[in-house]
């Protein structure tokens, strides 16, 4: 290695703290970098290539770097050219796909493939898998293209080829083994390869052509991984076969901010590192350039509840900063309401609305953050994601909804004649279409027309006429319903719940199934007065105007100033001065599907310190003692990780306002409002009983009529604000 005793390496150190120093400098071996929330791992990861390159003199052409995204890989080469003032051609620097798409173009014979191959989107390997599922003579309500695609990519995400699968006498697996098995014929015959292929075809071709290895492992000496604890098997087995016994790799990572186990990352890859390279030197980044002491102490609080931590323990050097806001809401809407007051009050003390950023766990939650900022008209944006009422799953129910009230909504027509499918193909629709045109008809007209005179064959023509049957059955059936009811029976006449259950598998279809019924959510607090715009309109129409008035107000372009909004996954490498970390409740944060297993619980855990560790200088929690959401409202406990978040650097706060949900078609019994309720024989001493919360006594009352509320001390559930009107107390 070559001595620096007399080389200047101020420009590569200076800039460093004392164990950002020992990771870049340190010796060839095994390096795991723990690197903190806020810790600086980019810049340690930049300035370990600088060192290589300028300190040990290891050519840019041995050096190999790893990253997750086309943007980090793109970052990190500019700031290594910029700190070593000269370009670093012959570097690899790059994400696991480009890399292995680099790989296989120079070897493309050894990988068995044909020189000019092409890569499939995920668009074009859904219509090859539907090409082979009708080869196979299979109906595709039974077995679905994507349940398909999911099946085959899983597979090549955990290096299991068709011949390695174990069936068990099971005939799905073997039927799906089948499938796939197909698919890869072909793709072999097309010249074609897909995202998944592409990694576990490199790791292939290494591991079955040593000569081929041999070279890559002794060309690249040196290794670096960033994100490390996000790698799936397949690319921590394609890490450890490059590295092999000769190139020691050098990766960063954090346990605590493993999220992704839902699509695939493994946590075990960077707790089992020291077992797999047994000469491993662990460094560990604490010093958080980021957040206030407070922040960082509410973090670590809450962090320190996961069993298996490889263990860290934030800390600043700039104090301890603003306390951490907690705001007890009565429901969502007084929770959306009070995070608005917070930000008009940031920017009239000079803050800007690019600063702030609402957190959720749920897509779903956006819809009550996305109304009430735009009638106080504060400029947002839904980061990495759709609006509410722009998402595919809503504009179909709202389409339902639509033709339900208007025959003759062409857009609507279209939209959904055949979705979820029933049998009517592009063939049948254009046929309707141009006749339509042809005669000056609607699409609906046109429908009933061609089916009258048998235009259609006859299981198009079936089909067609089921539909139109379905729309005037269910408009018939909700005519007379509530607007919430009428949303309800719409959304499961259509079966459109079933349909993305069983096409968008997992997180994804499930979160389109909450979506749904967050929009039976909206119509149960929708509400217009005699003055509204919508006063001379029946409630479901004015409920589309409004959804057609919040969809065509354009939310904020990226890079403008506005509001983030974003679920908790999307925050993840993202900061901001004031961030509001809402819906802590059990049941929603951590979510109801993750709280009996241990595992799910964790990366729960890890997401909300994630969350936390978002904030700057200031940190909003909120959670709410009522939730309407998923079309139901909810009496949920305080999130049980804000009882891991010591009590000394939190400030409490009560609402200040009455807020409810009210539906102003079905309006509930009122107390009436003597400026008392003394008529309710619920009184301060009094001894109740909830449905959901169990014994208690109240220990406070205020309010008249539908603004009363009462706040009970329940003996397990502790003290709660309950607004009577729905409460449902009872006395003992």
């Amino acid at each position: 290695m070559t001595t620096i005793s007399s080389m200047d390496v101020s420009h590569i150190l200076d800039q460093l703290n004392k164990p950002q120093r020992e990771a870049v400098s340190a010796q060839s071996q095994p390096i795991l970098v723990l690197a903190g929330a806020g810790s600086g791992k980019t810049r340690v990861l930049v300035h370990r290539i600088a060192w290589l390159i300028q300190v040990e003199n290891i050519s840019p052409f041995a050096i190999l770097s790893v990253t997750f995204t086309n943007k980090a890989a793109s970052e990190m080469r500019g700031r290594i050219e910029q700190l070593l003032g000269s370009p670093i051609g012959g570097m690899w620097v790059g994400t696991f796909h480009g890399l292995s798409h680099r790989l296989l173009r120079q070897h493309w014979q050894e990988a068995n493939l044909i020189q000019s191959f092409q890569i499939l989107d995920s668009d074009d390997q859904l219509r090859m898998i539907k090409r082979v599922t009708q080869s196979l003579q299979l109906d595709e309500k039974e077995w679905p293209s994507k349940d398909s695609r999911w099946y085959i990519n899983n597979c090549k995400d955990e290096g299991i080829r068709p011949q390695s699968i174990e069936d068990r006498g099971d005939s799905t697996t073997q039927q799906l083994r089948t499938i796939y098995a197909t698919y890869e014929s072909a793709c072999q015959r097309a010249g074609v390869i897909d995202f998944a292929e592409m990694l576990l075809r490199s790791l292939e071709l290494l591991r079955d052509n040593p000569n081929l290895l041999q070279h890559y492992q002794q060309r690249f000496r040196h290794v670096l991984i960033d994100e490390f604890q996000d790698t799936n098997t397949l690319q921590y087995a394609w890490i450890r076969l490059l590295c092999g016994d000769q190139s020691p790799p050098f990766a960063v990572g954090d346990d605590d901010q493993s999220i992704y186990g839902w699509r695939g990352a493994k946590i075990e890859n960077i707790q089992h590192f020291t077992h797999h390279f047994p000469q491993t030197n662990t460094i560990k980044l604490e010093q958080n350039y980021r957040s206030t002491g407070n922040i960082l102490k509410a973090a670590n609080a809450v962090i320190a509840n996961n069993e298996g931590r490889l263990g860290k323990n934030l800390w600043t050097d700039q104090g301890d900063g603003d306390l951490i806001h907690l705001y007890t809401a009565f429901n969502e809407l007084d929770e959306a309401r009070y995070i608005t007051s917070r930000i008009e009050q940031w920017v009239n003390e000079s803050g800007q609305y690019q600063e702030i950023a609402i957190l959720y766990r749920s897509n779903a939650q956006s819809r009550v953050f996305e109304s009430t900022l735009n009638e106080q008209a504060i400029p947002y944006r839904v980061y990495g994601g759709l609006r509410f009422f722009e998402r595919a799953e809503i504009k179909d129910a709202l389409s339902y909804l639509r033709l339900t009230v208007n025959r003759h909504d062409d857009p609507s027509f279209d939209r959904v004649i055949n979705q979820p499918t029933r049998g009517i193909g592009n063939k049948t629709v254009d046929i309707i279409r141009h006749y339509a045109r042809s005669n000056s008809l609607s699409l609906w007209d046109a429908s009933k027309a061609l089916v009258d005179a048998n235009s259609f064959t006859a299981r198009a023509g079936n089909a067609v006429f089921g539909f139109l049957t379905l729309i005037n059955h269910i408009a018939n059936t909700i005519i007379d319903l509530s607007l919430e009811d009428q949303v309800e029976k719409v959304i499961a006449a259509s079966k459109l719940k079933e349909h993305y259950l069983k096409k968008d598998k997992g997180d994804l279809g499930q979160a389109r199934v909450d979506n749904l019924n967050e929009l039976i959510s909206a119509a149960q607090g929708f509400h217009y007065r005699p003055d509204d715009e919508h006063a001379d309109m029946d409630f479901l129409t004015a409920f589309l105007s409004h959804a057609a008035l919040e969809a065509g107000e354009g939310q904020a372009k990226a890079g403008n100033n506005c509001v983030q909004l974003m679920t908790l996954h999307a925050a993840k490498g993202l900061e901001f001065p004031l961030v509001f970390l809402t819906g802590m409740e059990d049941g929603l944060f951590p979510s109801q599907r993750t709280i009996d297993e241990k595992s799910k619980l964790e990366e729960e855990r890890r997401l909300c310190y994630v969350g936390i560790t978002r904030a700057e200088k200031q940190l909003v929690i909120s959670y709410t003692e009522q939730r309407r959401l998923y079309g139901s409202i909810s009496y949920n406990l305080p999130s049980r990780f804000l009882d891991e978040i010591p009590s000394s650097v939190v400030h409490e706060i009560r609402p200040k306002t009455n807020v409810w949900q009210r539906n102003v078609q079905t309006p509930k019994t009122k107390l009436k409002s003597t400026g008392k309720i003394n008529e309710t024989g619920i009184k301060i001493g009094q001894q109740v009983s909830h449905g959901k919360f169990g014994e208690g006594v109240v220990t406070d009352v205020e309010g008249a009529g539908e603004h009363a509320r009462a706040q009970v001390n329940f003996k397990f559930s502790g003290s709660k604000w309950l607004v009577l009107n729905y409460a449902n107390l009872k006395k003992l």
